[in-house]
Order: C-alpha cells, then sequence, then structure tokens
C-alpha cells in the first residue's frame, strides 16, 4: 500500500487528520485507517520523494514532503517511521535511516515511545520479507527460460490483450464515416490524410523535447491504406516547424487526425505553478481544453480552501481566478482545423474521422465535434487497434468509463468530492457524451 503525496484537508482548509496540515505519509491518522481502523499488517510504502524538499538545497532532485520542509532528512525518516509506514519510496541512501534508529532509541529512552528501535525496525522487515517469501523468491529464486517464454507473452495472452484492447475502445460520434460492412474495411488501395503536429513536451528529467509528426503513426497507417499523405512543413533553423500546408486532397478518400487530450505539462513540471525569479508564486488553471482557458468565470474559486500557512502567519491563497492556462499540446487543434480546410478546400466530401488518445479528464467536443464525422476514443492502446475501430474492421463495444465535461465553466462549478455532478456534452446529433456512454457501428447507443 502506498500513501499520498497529498495534504489532507477539511472544507476551510484545516487538517483533517490530527491537528497538522502535513503529508498523508507523515499523518499518523491517515495511516491509522489501514494500521487500526482495517487491521492492516502488510507493507506501507511512502509516495516518492516525501523526504526530500526543494528548500534542501540544489542537491535535492525532487521534493514532495509537503509541510515537512523544515524538518530534517534525518527527522522527516523519524516522522514517517513513527506514522507506521515500512518503506521510503525513491531512497536509496541508508544514512538518513540509521540517524533515524539513533534518534527512535533516545526517544523510546526518554518514554516517548512504547517501543524500542530494534522491536520497531524487526515489524517493518517481517513485514516486508514476508512478501518476498510469499511469491517464493527465496523457496526458487531461479526461472527457465523455456518455461517463462512459452507463459509471458504467448500467443494467446496476446490475442486476449488486443481483444480486450479493442473492447475498450469507444466511438462517440459515427455520420456514416465508420461502416458496419465488411466489404468496405479493405483499405488497402485507398488514400488518406493524416496531418502533421509538434509541441514541446515537458521532461521530468531535463528540459521540455521538441517533438513533431504525423499525429498518427505513419508506419502504422501505411499497413492499412495504399497511400499516406501529410503536409508539408517549414522550418526554421533549429529544427522547429513554423508552417505546415496542406497537400492536394483531390485523390484523398479520408481524413484521418490523431489527437492527444491537452496537457497542461508533465506531473513533475510545476503544472499549473509559476515560480517568479524571486521565489514568488503564481497560480494557473489546468485546462482541460485545448485553446487559452482565462479563469474568470462567476464559479472560479477566488480563495483557495487550502494554502501553505507564510512566515506572517497567514495563509497562502492559491486562487487562479483571472489566470490564463498554459496548453502545451494546442497544436493538435491546429492540425484538426488544418484538415478541415483542406476538406473544404478540395469541394469533396471526404469524411475526417478523429482518433482521441485519452489519458486524463477533457473538455474536447465543443472545440471540434461538429466538424468531425466520427471521434474514436482510446485509452492507452495501440494507434493500429484504434485503426482497427476507426476503420470498421472491428466493432465498436466501448463505452466512455468517465464523462466529457461540456465545458471549464460546467467543471468549475461542480463539487471535487462527488461524482457524476459535471454536465456533461450534447454533441450535434443530440447523443450526450456521459459515463457509460458509446455508438455500436450501427451509430446506435450500446446497452
Amino acid at each position: 500500500m502506498m500513501t499520498a503525496y497529498s495534504i489532507f484537508t477539511d472544507g476551510e482548509g484545516k487538517p483533517y487528520y490530527g491537528d497538522t496540515l502535513i503529508g498523508a505519509a507523515y499523518n499518523t491518522g491517515v495511516v491509522d485507517i489501514a494500521r487500526v481502523d482495517n487491521n492492516f499488517d502488510g507493507v506501507i510504502v511512502t509516495d516518492w520523494a516525501v523526504t526530500a524538499s526543494s528548500e534542501d538545497g540544489s542537491d535535492s532532485f525532487m521534493g514532495m514532503a509537503w509541510g515537512a520542509a523544515d524538518m530534517t532528512v534525518e527527522e522527516r525518516h523519524f516522522a514517517i517511521l513513527k506514522a507506521g509506514v515500512d518503506q521510503f519510496g525513491g531512497n536509496n541512501d541508508i544514512k538518513p535511516i540509521q540517524a533515524a534508529y539513533v534518534m527512535w532509541e533516545e526517544a523510546y529512552e526518554a518514554g516517548e515511545l512504547d517501543v524500542d528501535a530494534a522491536t520497531r525496525w524487526a515489524t517493518s522487515g517481517r513485514r516486508i520479507l514476508t512478501n518476498l517469501f510469499s511469491v517464493g523468491l527465496y523457496d526458487n529464486p531461479f526461472q527457465d527460460l523455456a518455461e517463462s517464454l512459452e507463459i509471458v507473452g504467448n500467443a494467446d495472452a496476446v490475442q486476449a490483450g488486443l481483444d480486450a484492447q479493442h473492447k475498450s475502445v469507444v466511438v462517440v460520434k459515427n455520420q456514416d464515416a465508420i461502416s458496419c460492412n465488411t466489404a468496405a474495411t479493405d483499405w488497402s488501395s485507398k488514400t488518406v490524410y493524416i496531418p502533421r503536429t509538434g509541441q514541446q513536451s515537458a521532461s521530468f528529467f531535463g528540459p521540455p523535447t521538441y517533438v513533431e509528426g504525423t499525429t498518427i503513426n505513419q508506419e502504422v497507417a501505411e499497413q492499412y491504406f495504399g497511400t499516406v499523405v501529410t503536409d508539408e512543413a517549414t522550418t526554421n533553423d533549429e529544427g522547429i516547424v513554423t508552417q505546415y500546408t496542406a497537400p492536394d486532397l483531390s485523390n484523398v478518400d479520408a481524413v484521418i487526425v490523431g489527437m492527444d487530450n491537452p496537457s497542461g505539462g508533465g506531473v513533475f513540471s510545476n503544472m499549473g505553478l509559476t515560480i517568479g525569479e524571486d521565489g514568488s508564486r503564481s497560480w494557473w488553471p489546468v485546462s482541460l481544453q485545448y485553446r487559452p482557458y482565462t479563469a474568470d468565470g462567476p464559479n472560479v474559486r477566488q480563495t483557495s480552501i487550502a494554502g501553505d500557512i507564510l512566515p506572517d502567519g497567514s495563509k497562502e491563497n492559491r486562487s487562479y481566478y483571472g489566470a490564463t492556462s498554459h496548453t502545451q499540446n494546442e497544436n493538435d487543434l491546429d492540425a484538426f482545423e488544418r484538415a478541415v480546410a483542406a476538406v473544404e478546400a478540395s469541394g469533396r466530401d471526404i469524411p475526417i474521422i478523429v482518433i482521441m488518445r485519452i489519458s486524463d479528464g477533457m473538455v474536447i467536443p465543443a472545440e471540434f465535434e461538429p466538424n468531425a464525422d466520427a471521434i474514436v476514443v482510446g485509452f492507452s492502446t495501440t494507434e493500429a487497434v484504434l485503426l482497427d475501430v476507426a476503420l470498421g474492421i472491428t466493432d465498436s463495444a466501448g463505452r466512455l468509463p468517465l464523462g466529457m465535461p461540456a465545458s471549464m465553466d460546467a467543471i468549475e462549478s461542480s463539487f471535487e468530492d462527488l461524482e457524476k455532478d459535471v454536465t456533461s456534452y450534447k454533441d450535434a446529433v443530440g447523443n450526450v457524451y456521459e459515463y457509460g456512454f458509446g455508438l455500436s457501428c450501427q451509430a446506435t447507443p450500446i446497452s
């Protein structure tokens, strides 16, 4: 079991467990939900880097010691062990654990703790070793390669995985673009236009990297189509595309645009936060739409519930009211709009199919749905599986595991701790993209 990074607060920003605003790994009240309330005697591990803080200095690669920045590294390990946690995620340094042992023994001898350090360390050792023994790592540590090859990744398992992926793909719109007619699923003599896009992608391990290419992997698409055409690109001296020009679509049979859900950056990229040169902090909304979103609506909270306690004793206001989002892959929507313009310029009725790759919630449909003939949604599936459904080779069977909100305002007006209270998007033909919605290849809702 792993603890969260979060500091849990109530609706007024006060500690929900205990009397200290501190991360879950340090909070005995949180850990006791497992240990005491549910009699859990297994291993509990912290989330990564909770014993480090950005305030420790340049040697700290990443710091997540929320609420414990004023402690030393050794004190953080000691506090986490007192809370009932067994392992430290991302920590390979034994020295602070050895220091925590000494601190524990001193506290025990002073009557502050009920058990001595040796007993406490042995308790975590027993829990950890029990897991290792339970899976047989000590009974038989050797593997038979031939037997492993028969079991891992065998043909039946691979097929079962592909079947599961196909069944997970959701069609939310189909205006005569995806056919149920098996005779129409052979695209080997057809030509497809797939636009290109590029973006600066945030990286956990360094500066952002520039990624550019067709919105659907061209090699994969060439397995289905006779010809794949794409945009011409103009680049600057740094190799970054400054302009795309769509091709002539006179002989194109279909347009397929791959799009990733709008992203404000990586998990560890200070998403939603700007830190000034003087250390000042300001906040911006993590948007679920492509185009810039300014959070100035009536439902935007102007004073944050939670926030750090500042040196003067006041609470930091983390509201992003009035600020504008930063979306790093807005170019995905540019690619779609370029494809729509190219179809209109051709004067031909060419179906436009959008393949959405979703890993997070999103407010997407209103920005492009009216101009798309079909929208196919996949959740961590291969592009080949998505194309199988988009081209009618495999029938659609999936249903949305989460609703697609109607707007950012619909999200702002919802409650964070209630399910299904966000107004879902209603498309041009009257379908509502709510939890459990999905279309069959006949374009009728799957029940």
